[in-house]
C-alpha cells in the first residue's frame, strides 16, 4: 500500500515539474507536460484505429452472406465511424474545447476545403461505387480511349482510388472520380463471358467452305474457348488482295488476356491452312507496261567510226 502511494505521489510531482516547464495562452496551457500528452494520444489513437480497423475488416471478411462490394462498403463505413470516435475522444482527453474548435474549425475549413476538394470527391465516389456495385473487386475493365485505354483487373477500392493492375502488372491507381464521370468498360458486370474477334484473310480463288471448316475446327483446339456459345465465322468483305473473314469466339476469363488468344488462334489457324494448302495472301501488284519509248541514238559506234570506208 505504501509503495503505491509512493509511486503515485512521484508521478504527481512528474507531472506538476513537467508542467511547470511551459507558459499560458488564454485559458490553455502550453507544457512540456502536454506535449507529451499528445504525443501518447495521438499514438494510442493511431494504434487503436488501425487494429480496429484490422478487427472490422476481418469481421466483414467472414460475413460470406455478404457481396464482395457490400463487405468492403461496410468496412469503409465501420472503419471511418471508429476513426470519427477515436479522434474524438482523443480530443476529450486533451481536453481541448469543442466550442474553440467551432470558431477555428471555420476558418480552418474554408482554407483547407479547396485543397481537400478533390480527396472528398474521391472519398464520396467510392462510396457511391460500392454502394451500387457498378464496380467491385475482380472485375475487368476498361477506362480511356484509343491507345491510352487501360485495361486491367480491379485488385481493390480505395477510399482515394481503385487499383487496376494489367497483364504486364502495372498497377494503375485510378482517382474514384474519374470512375464517375467517365465512360468505364465493365467487361464482368452482369456476365463474365467476352467476346474475341480474330480477322483472317485468304487468298482469292480458296474454298470458302472448307477455309470456314478449317477455322472452326482450330478455334475448337484451344482450351480458353468456351463451348455455351460455339465460335462462328464471318465473311467481312472482298478486299483488295483477299478475302476477309472474322472468327468470333467466346471466353469467360478476360483477366488472362486477349493478346495471347489471338496469337493462339493465329497460330492454330495458320498451321490448319498450311497442313491444307490455304493460301494466306500478301498485298501483290500486277504492273501492264503498254509500250516502251525508243532507245536513244547515241550516234555511230566506236567500231563504226574505226571501219575503212
Amino acid at each position: 500500500m505504501g509503495c503505491g502511494m509512493t509511486l503515485k505521489h512521484e508521478i504527481v510531482d512528474l507531472v506538476r515539474r513537467l508542467d511547470g516547464w511551459g507558459f499560458d495562452i488564454g485559458n490553455y496551457r502550453i507544457s512540456l507536460y502536454r506535449a507529451v500528452l499528445i504525443v501518447v494520444v495521438t499514438v494510442g489513437i493511431i494504434l487503436l484505429g488501425r487494429l480496429a480497423s484490422l478487427l472490422v475488416r476481418s469481421t466483414f471478411r467472414r460475413m460470406k452472406r455478404l457481396s464482395v462490394a457490400q463487405q468492403l462498403l461496410g468496412e469503409k463505413l465501420s472503419s471511418l465511424l471508429v476513426w470519427t470516435l477515436l479522434i474524438l475522444a482523443g480530443i476529450d482527453l486533451l481536453g481541448i474545447s469543442l466550442t474553440a474548435l467551432t470558431v477555428f474549425s471555420g476558418a480552418f475549413g474554408l482554407a483547407i476545403g479547396f485543397g481537400l476538394q478533390k480527396t472528398f470527391g474521391n472519398l464520396i465516389s467510392g462510396i457511391i461505387l460500392l454502394m451500387d456495385g457498378s464496380i467491385k473487386p475482380g472485375d475487368v475493365i476498361a477506362v480511356g480511349e484509343g491507345a491510352s485505354k487501360t485495361v486491367g483487373q480491379v485488385s481493390r477500392i480505395g477510399i482515394r482510388s481503385v487499383s487496376v493492375i494489367t497483364r504486364d502488372k502495372i498497377e494503375y491507381l485510378i482517382p474514384n472520380e474519374q470512375l464517375m464521370t467517365s465512360q468505364v468498360e465493365n467487361w464482368s458486370f452482369s456476365s463474365r463471358d467476352v467476346r474475341v474477334k480474330v480477322p483472317i484473310s485468304v487468298a482469292y480463288g480458296t474454298d470458302l467452305d472448307f477455309a470456314e471448316k478449317l477455322m472452326l475446327d482450330a478455334v475448337s483446339q484451344i482450351s480458353r474457348v468456351i463451348d455455351q456459345h460455339p465460335p462462328a465465322v464471318w465473311l467481312n468483305k472482298f478486299g483488295e488482295n483477299a478475302i476477309e473473314f472474322e472468327i468470333q469466339l467466346w471466353i469467360d476469363d478476360p483477366e488472362d488476356g486477349l493478346g495471347n488468344l489471338r496469337s493462339d488462334v493465329l497460330k492454330a489457324v495458320w498451321k490448319s491452312f498450311k497442313a491444307n494448302g490455304i493460301e494466306v495472301p500478301f498485298p501483290q501488284m500486277d504492273l501492264h507496261v503498254k509500250s516502251l519509248p525508243p532507245a536513244p541514238d547515241h550516234g555511230p559506234s566506236r567500231h563504226d567510226a574505226e571501219s575503212p570506208a
